[in-house]
């Protein structure tokens, strides 16, 4: 691709329309792959591996992959390899991304809570790591050694004990997973890192591999493709997961104030992550439309993986939409959700107020998406299609669980044994009510 080749990336125009959930969501749909289908795509493998453990993992990955990823338990050698080949000026930045999400995991830690109802009637709330979880990151058309980070950071600060990383089998690596990520891996301290991909992976962190003595684990974490997702959701209840992190999705929300070629590179930079990515541009100005999509074929053009981003940038996943003015614009955001949201305005503040549904929110000019996968401070393990409905982004929260302690003594119980009992007998359920009357009356 060139620069004269021009990139037509779609315009929707929305102005004078309703925008609700299901219209937005029709208008600008995510990629064709339907994580529905995707789980039927995979759900024989999940079995399989289920049943065959290691057998299955290595026979998919050779058929897929064209490599063996034996041995599946990356050594402590070859840990220790990486991470002294590591490139110093990538060794710290690498270093410096951790410092920074530590920092703010470490400030979003919860404290534990103590609520006194009456005397002697006390509930407390703390919270407690996940005994187990397995991290993933992933590999395919790029290397992230920043998801190892966003993933190992927030559960190390939580206090998990028990930390498995997996990363996919690289062609290029002989069939071991990519070195920087084992140097990341080895530099945060995790020593069980396996040479597995995809939803084979997930399933075996969700049954372990009896093979090689790995036990499953509690939770799995970590973003990835669509079959990644379906295998999360398909899974889910055998394992705990955080969210189905799956194709990246940008939605940049902005005014006649914005700076199109910003916007345009911010759109290639998702892009350039998958085709079937989402990069969606949300104005009430038809000037700055116009500009950016002047502005966007160079970008692209220019970029190393072109003709990635020309398909992710004309799939049906990505558009500039055309909204009457920008409280439309807000509703349509909210409606669609996105996963990476960010907010050029002429009041970024007053914007951001309005915005209840975003993955992670990007404020202003200077806060773009690519800031967040690496150095911000935040975490780049976001919910994905429509999910940040009702889902939150990966931290430290994901790998803690609330239990509340019930702590009363005698005469707290007394004084509410009567009002427990009636409760108890309306519903039907006297013997409840019993094991309260049996200690008062004693």
């Amino acid at each position: 691709m060139t620069d004269s080749q021009n990139v037509n990336l779609r315009i929707v125009d929305l102005r004078g329309k309703a925008l609700d959930s299901h219209s937005v969501n029709q208008a600008v749909p995510r990629a064709s792959v339907d994580i529905d289908v995707a789980i039927g795509q995979i759900s024989g493998l999940l079995e399989d591996v289920k049943q065959r453990g290691e057998a299955a993992v290595v026979d998919v990955t050779v058929e897929r992959d064209g490599v063996d990823p034996r041995p599946i338990k990356v050594g402590q050698d070859e840990l220790a390899n990486a991470l002294a080949s590591l490139n110093p000026g990538l060794r710290k930045a690498i270093e410096e991304s951790i410092q920074r999400v530590r920092k703010v995991s470490q400030a979003t830690m919860p404290k534990p809570v103590s609520v006194e109802l009456a005397e002697g009637a006390l509930v407390h709330q703390r919270y407690q790591p996940v005994d187990s979880v397995g991290l993933y990151v992933p590999g395919g058309k790029a290397v992230y050694p920043s998801s190892v980070i966003m993933n190992v950071v927030p559960a190390q600060v939580a206090g998990v004990p028990r930390l498995v990383v997996a990363s996919p089998a690289q062609k290029d690596f002989d069939g071991r997973p990519h070195p920087v990520v084992l140097a990341t891996a080895a530099l945060l301290g995790v020593d069980e890192v396996l040479c597995m991909g995809g939803p084979a992976a997930i399933a075996g962190f969700a049954y372990g591999l009896p093979q090689i003595d790995f036990e499953g684990v509690n939770l799995v974490t970590g973003p990835g493709n669509i079959y990644v997702a379906a295998a999360k959701r398909a899974l889910r209840g055998t394992i705990g997961i955080d969210s189905e992190a799956g194709t990246t999705e940008i939605l940049v929300l902005a005014d006649d104030s914005a700076d199109a070629r910003f916007i345009a590179y911010d759109l290639v930079s998702q892009a350039e992550h998958d085709e079937a990515a989402a990069s969606v541009l949300v104005t009430d100005s038809t000037s700055l439309a116009e500009a950016v999509l002047e502005q966007i074929s160079a970008v692209a053009g220019a970029t190393k993986h072109a003709q990635r981003v020309r398909i992710a940038l004309e799939g049906q996943q990505s558009a500039i939409v055309l909204v009457d003015d920008l409280a439309a614009g807000i509703d349509f955001a909210n409606a669609y959700a996105t996963e990476h949201l960010e907010i050029h305005t002429k009041d970024d503040q007053a914007t951001l107020a309005k915005i209840t549904n975003a993955g992670a929110i990007f404020l202003g000019q200077y806060s773009p998406v690519s800031l967040g996968d690496y150095m911000a401070g935040s975490n780049h393990v976001l919910p994905t299609g429509q999910q940040a409905k009702f889902g939150a982004g990966l931290g430290v929260l994901s790998f803690l669980r609330a239990q509340q302690v019930i702590d009363y003594d005698q005469a707290a119980l007394g004084a509410i044994a009567d009002l427990v009992d009636n409760f108890a007998k309306s519903e039907g359920l006297p013997a409840h009510g019993e094991a309260i009357t049996a200690r008062r009356d004693r």
